[in-house]
Formats: C-alpha cells, structure tokens, sequence
C-alpha cells in the first residue's frame, strides 16, 4: 500500500504551513486528493496569502487557511476540531536570533509544544508527528536545547492520553533541507549573482548531514503508518562537507574562512552514543524509542509488533563526519543547480 492511503478520508492540519516543509507536504496531499481536508495552521496572513498565489493547487477545495499562533492554546483547540492528523513543523529556527531572543524561542518552540500536546488530547486527534532537528542532540545553542525539549515533551506526551490510547505523539528527526527558506544555499547564490569574489565558509572541516524536501516530506508521510506512540523516526541520510557545497556553487571561487559562528557545532548528530541503546535499525531509518520499552522486555515485545528491525551497535552515534553515505562535488552540484 501506498504510505500516503493513510490520509484517506483524514482531516491534516500543518501547523506552520506555510514554510517551505508545510508547502511541499500540503501539495502532495492535494495532489493525492484522498485527504478529507488538509488545514494551514500559521500566524503570518500574508504568507498565506503569498502561498494562495504561488501555485493553483493551494487554492483547491480541501484547503482551509486558518490563522493563529502556538502560543494561543485557546485558538489550537479551535483549530483542532475534527482533526485526525497533525504534522507539527512550526518553530523559531535561526541560531544566531536564538541567541539574542531566548525567551522567544522558548515561548514558541517549548511553550507551543505543550500547547499542541494539550489542544490535541482534548480535541480526541489520533496521530501528531513534530518536527525535530539535529541540533536537539546534545545541543550547544538555544535552538537546539529548545527543540531538545519539544522532543522530550512530545515523547512524554504519549503517558497522559489515558485508556483510550491516542493521540499517538511522535518526531521526525533529520538534519539541513537542501536549499529550504534561510538556508546557506540561497545565501550563497545571492552572494555569486552580485558579484562575490569570496564565499565565506565557517570552518573548513565542516559538515552537515543533507536531506531534500521532498525525501523529508516522504518520509513524515511513511513515519505516520509506523507510529505506535513516542518514537523518534531518524532516516539514513547522506553527509556532505560545507567545502565541497560551496565547490559545488561556484567551481573555483576562493574561500573566506570567518569562524564557525556563535552556538555551532563544527559536526552535527542525529542520535548520541546513549540514545543507542534504545535505537533500532532498519533498512533505511533509525527508530529511537522511549527508554521504558528498552528496559522492560514486556512492553518492548509489545511495543515490537509489526517492527522487522535491530537493536542499533552498541556505543554508536550517527554524526555528519562518520557517516558512511556522503554526497560528491558532482552530486552536490546535480542537486543545488
């Protein structure tokens, strides 16, 4: 079956969906047209606006935009009536604004996350995914901190549904989405088309694991039909160095090396040397499940049911500089030009 067939007849809501993951998600929904209805949930009027305009499927039948904020928990519940299923990818992002603005960022991405949790238990939704990211794994900046502590709430939030067994929370963990909003690449051809005679680059070492928009949307879209309730789905993805990117832009431009930036990690993980012990490995993704399943071999043989995977290696760390996968100059360039 088909990994989308899970939608048939559901009500989506995509709370920021009007970033660049909400779009890419929201089309293929549409373009399916199995979906009862599929809810953009975001605070920004003329972003929805913006997305009305940019392609004739956002303004199909089943489409509803629907304003409002995390923060307000009130107008979630609103938002969440009738809904079955949530895909979570509202955030505060940027590291350096972090930094600056730490209670912002709390507010949105900690403070939301509760809300979200508490709207959906009481609205009776079935299945939410969240969206996470690599600097949740021991995090050295507010970003990843903040988002560290969605993924623990999120996982938490699947003990307070009581007896009748849902919503059913769960995350979806990955690292830089090639060319997404505010990313380096669109950076970088701003700076080429004006005429740069040097691309900055942090560290020469660098690296980043990488993963297309359309990989990240199809696999949120197959993590729904493996959902039993606090797991933390990771997919096996390539690495890349920030050199070989920049290479790849613009063969034979000269480098500016300026630092790696306040709250950077030179490397990145997607799950830590402790998280193995509670991690599963199948074929193409990791699978990080609560600790209470990997310490009670009853709960874990329930929890197993279905699941075809293995207990990861011992001690191991999934990390952009030890990664197996990695992506070429050529491939680079295929992907970014």
């Amino acid at each position: 079956m088909d990994p989308i067939e899970i939608f048939k007849d559901k009500t989506v809501l995509i709370t920021g969906g009007t970033g660049s993951f909400g779009r890419v998600l929201a089309k293929k929904l549409l373009e399916s047209d199995l979906c009862k209805k599929v809810i953009i949930f975001s605070r920004d009027e003329w972003k929805q606006w913006e997305m009305r305009q940019s392609d004739p499927i956002f303004n199909h039948s089943k489409i509803r935009y629907f304003l409002g904020d995390i923060r307000d928990k009130s107008r979630l519940e609103r938002a969440f009536n009738e809904v079955h299923y949530i895909v979570h990818a509202a955030a505060l992002k940027q590291v350096p604004a972090a930094e600056y603005n730490p209670t912002e960022f709390v507010k949105t991405n900690v403070i939301g996350a509760m809300n979200i949790i508490d709207a959906a238990i009481e609205c009776g939704v079935q299945k939410i995914i969240a969206l996470s990211t690599d600097k949740a794994v021991n995090p050295v900046n507010l970003y990843g901190a903040t988002k560290l502590c969605s993924d623990k709430i999120f996982v938490a939030g699947n003990v307070y549904v009581g007896a009748r067994g849902f919503p059913k929370f769960g995350i979806v963990r990955y690292g830089n989405v090639l060319d997404s909003r505010g990313s380096i690449i669109p950076f970088w051809r701003k700076m080429i088309q004006d005429g740069a005679k040097a691309l900055p680059i942090t560290d020469p070492l660098m690296t980043r694991f990488w993963i297309t928009l359309d990989h990240a949307v199809n696999f949120v879209i197959e993590s729904f039909s493996h959902l039993n309730g606090g797991e933390i789905f990771i997919p096996k993805i390539p690495s890349m160095k920030i050199v070989d990117l920049a290479e790849a832009l613009a063969p034979g431009l000269p480098h500016s090396i300026i630092g790696i930036r306040e709250g950077e990690k030179l490397h990145e993980l997607l799950f830590s040397q402790e998280d193995s012990r509670h991690t599963l490995e199948f074929d193409n993704y990791y699978v990080v499940i609560p600790e209470i399943y990997s310490a009670n071999p009853e709960l874990l043989k329930k929890f197993m049911v279905g699941r075809e995977g293995k207990m990861a290696t011992k001690n191991f760390a999934y990390t952009s500089d030890s990664n197996k996968h990695w992506l070429s100059i050529p491939k680079l360039r295929e992907l970014v030009t």
